[in-house]
């Protein structure tokens, strides 16, 4: 039954290592999960057996360039398939919801934050789905690199909808993120399917160059693989957007087509700089990591890094797009200690102070009386100066710590504006939904041309005319206005609620409990930072070793070899990676004038808590937080003054300064 599918309907005469496994297992009804490394046909895991279930399968993936990839590969073999996105206007949205009413789409993308918002949970609960994939789902655990707080909620939403399996599905997994996915969504272990890190047509190269120089030593290695009448497509990677700009400048400059691409460039750009590339009118790109996620382009030959790779787990991520042909393909890292500091600097900068930590829960305790906490998240992240990313880890193990409990999120406020008159809408309902529809139109009052949506004022006339005017009820009606053309409806101000289930929380206790776990998770990412850096310089064979980070001999023989023949240092070339340039050491007396900027202004500012040593770090070495960008602290003499050096040396001499 599955070959025939595989054959007809994709065209493959037979399955690729590990995609049987999987698909046997979820077509038996159980759940799985797929650790294969990119280009190894993970997709091709949902995308069969969602043909063969019975109701839709729901696909959870973190970017929206991933979903498009496989959507136009399902149009092209005529599997309807669709996404709900953030791109898409309120007409495209209603139009792919409506199709799976019908049926008639069997596979919906998602991105994970989709299913916080009420109105797509309210349209997921009349739906039977019979799968959940979790696309990405390194991102469930802690120890995984790019941890997602979001993805903690999975199995608690496989459980609300009633799905009865998941498909887990990642390139990169240690044995310990592995077991935590396992764990999350009782997968069974015989039902995790690894196919092994090792790709013997990638050649792993680690070649030492002084920062000064590497910009010339990337010409000259690229310059013969791009000349002549096929040019070898290729992607270099750089940590920043300036110096992916600066560096795809001399590279054209120097002959060779080059073009950069970052996040800061508009979505127009970049989507025809990736066609671009795609099509072959452009065959080097110089990008940071927003590059690749979602590119299914099989030649690609080369990958170099400039710079070090943020973990093991990104650069395997990296390297593994090349050479998904099977030809060999080459994998040189040129990169050096110099841009050690900036990869540090971005882990500190997401370890929230403790004084942040305890604003929240003081915030918890205040709400307390009220059983109940609402919060948004950038009022919040404003007032505890916590990054956004961070603060959803905190409230993520406030909930793993008993002290709230999710209970459901809304958007403040919903506004719409009538496409008939409201006369004419009220007029189409008769009885108690008649008065119901009444009700409603009576407490949004109309400015121009928006009608906002006044729930108190809604429930005071429910309660005087004697109707239901449940928060859902209402929810459910905008919603079949909007999707018959009645309504435009916009909402807007995620609100999230929580039950507070620690009313008496001890702040201080907590606050120390909670700074500690933060700085264990970054004491964790300095030392992912030291075991790539281990990687690079080791004296054995460079495949082995990343196999063996991944664990592959824990889930049976690995397929690398002792040695593999192909890598620097099994062509007897050891590496040592450069140092950076050599800086002046710091002391208080020259930190002191840098901060006296940022700190005058806190007093300036009334309401900013006193000036820290990590708040002060952080402004000296470019680190921007919520509370920074509210001061517009860019503008001050002394941000990003100290960039160039470690976190934790300027921490030192700011503590000391402050002393």
């Amino acid at each position: 039954m599955i070959e025939q599918t595989l054959n007809n309907v994709f065209g493959y005469s037979e399955f690729r290592a590990g995609q049987r496994a999987v698909i046997e297992a979820l077509v038996e009804g159980r759940s799985a999960a797929a650790i294969f490394p990119t280009g190894s046909g993970k997709s091709l895991c949902y995308q069969l057996p969602a043909l063969h279930l019975p109701h839709l399968t729901l696909v959870v993936s973190p970017l929206l360039a991933l979903m498009q990839d496989q959507l136009d590969f399902l149009a092209r073999l005529g599997i309807a398939a669709a996404s709900i996105d953030s791109r898409q206007s309120r007409e495209e949205a209603s139009a792919v919801m409506d199709g799976v009413r019908r049926g008639e789409i069997r596979i919906l993308m998602i991105s994970v934050e989709r299913l916080k918002n009420e109105r797509f949970r309210a349209f997921l609960r009349q739906l039977p789905v019979s799968l959940l994939v979790v696309d990405e789902a390194h991102c469930l655990s802690e120890w995984g690199h790019n941890f997602r707080p979001d993805y903690l909620k999975l199995p608690d939403y496989q459980r609300e909808f009633a799905i009865p399996q998941a498909l887990l599905l990642t390139a990169t997994a240690t044995p310990r993120v592995i077991a935590d996915m396992r764990e999350s969504f009782a997968i069974e272990s015989r039902d995790v399917t690894l196919t092994g890190f090792y790709r013997a047509n990638l050649n792993l190269l680690v070649q030492p160059v002084a920062a000064e120089q590497r910009a010339r030593a990337l010409r000259d290695w690229l310059r013969p693989r791009l000349a002549g009448d096929a040019p070898q497509p290729s992607i270099v990677y750089v940590t920043l957007q300036k110096r992916a700009e600066q560096l795809a400048a001399y590279l054209d400059k120097a002959g060779i087509l080059a073009r950069a691409y970052h996040a800061g460039l508009k979505n127009d750009a970049r989507d025809a700089l990736q066609r671009a590339f795609m099509n072959g009118e452009v065959n080097c790109i110089v990008a940071t990591i927003a590059f690749g996620m979602g590119i299914d382009k099989a030649d690609i030959r080369n990958v170099v890094h400039v710079d070090l790779p943020k973990s093991i787990e990104n650069y395997s991520q990296e390297i593994g797009r090349a050479g998904r042909d099977g030809q060999p393909a080459d994998c040189l890292m040129l990169g050096g200690r110099d841009t050690l500091a900036a990869l540090e600097n971005f882990v500190y900068g997401d370890t929230p102070e403790r004084d942040g930590i305890q604003r929240v829960l003081r915030t918890i305790r205040e709400a307390a009386p009220r059983g109940q906490w609402e919060l948004t998240l950038n009022a919040l992240s404003q007032h505890s100066n916590i990054r956004p990313l961070p603060l959803k880890t905190l409230l993520v193990q406030l909930e793993l710590r008993g002290v709230i409990a999710p209970r459901y999120a809304y958007f403040a406020e919903y506004r719409f504006q009538y496409l008939i008159e409201p006369e004419a809408l009220t007029a189409r309902f008769t009885g108690e939904r008649g008065d119901f529809v009444a009700a409603l139109v009576a407490a949004s009052p109309r400015a121009k041309t928006w009608c906002t949506l006044d729930l108190e004022a809604l429930a005071r006339l429910g309660a005087e005319r004697g109707l239901d005017v449940s928060r859902m009820r209402v929810i459910r009606a905008l919603e079949y206005f909007n999707d018959q053309g009645l309504i435009a409806l916009e909402s807007k101000q995620m609100t999230e609620v929580y039950a507070i289930r620690q009313p008496d929380l001890d702040v201080q206790a907590l606050a120390d409990d909670l700074h500690g776990y933060f700085q264990s998770k970054e004491r964790a990412e300095i030392d992912r930072l030291e075991a790539m850096l281990a990687l690079f310089e080791s004296e054995t064979c460079l495949s082995r070793r990343l196999a063996q980070y991944f664990g592959d001999t824990c889930f049976g023989d690995t397929d690398a070899p002792q040695r593999c023949g192909h890598c620097s240092v099994c062509r007897g070339q050891v590496a040592r990676l450069p140092a950076g340039e050599s800086l002046p050491a710091l002391d208080s007396q020259r930190v002191g004038p840098l901060c006296a900027p940022l700190i005058a202004r806190l007093d300036e500012a009334g309401d900013a808590p006193p000036p820290s040593a990590d708040l002060l770090t952080r402004f000296l070495t470019g680190l921007a937080t919520p509370l920074l960008t509210r001061l517009k602290a860019r503008q001050l003499k002394g941000y990003a003054a100290l960039e160039a050096w470690p976190y934790a040396e300027v921490r030192k001499a700011v503590a000391n300064h402050l002393d």
